[in-house]
């Protein structure tokens, strides 16, 4: 079956820094767009990061440029999102997400809550 496993969330401190994982299995990983996504209570899924199948060309939301980023291994099948200098508005649930063309979405993990609070 296919799965998307987020793991590495939890509670830090504001400027503080966070590694996310997400391990695929089930689908051929080095064919897909890989992301993640951030999403509030009450709010939208926002898109945070992407990664290229190559893995050679990435892009960022802008509240995240120059503190996230993306990274992805083609031989582990593992997504990272490294984020640093977190601040409290970074809080919500972190999505790890795959997709085999640029405007699709076809896998989903479950989720991995950050909280970011002093």
């Amino acid at each position: 079956q296919v799965q998307l496993v987020e793991s590495g969330g939890g509670l830090v401190q504001p400027g503080g820094s966070l590694r996310l994982s997400c391990a695929a299995s089930g689908f051929t990983f080095s064919s897909y767009y890989m992301r993640w996504h951030r999403q509030v209570p009450g709010k939208e899924r926002d898109l945070v990061a992407t990664i290229t199948i190559p893995g050679g060309s990435t892009n960022y939301a802008d509240s995240v440029k120059g503190r996230f980023t993306i990274s992805r291994d083609n031989i582990k099948n593992m997504v990272y999102l490294q984020m640093n200098s977190l601040k409290p508005d970074d809080t919500g649930v972190y999505y790890c997400n795959a997709g085999v063309r640029w405007s699709e979405y076809d896998y989903w993990g479950q989720g991995t809550q950050v909280t970011v609070s002093s």
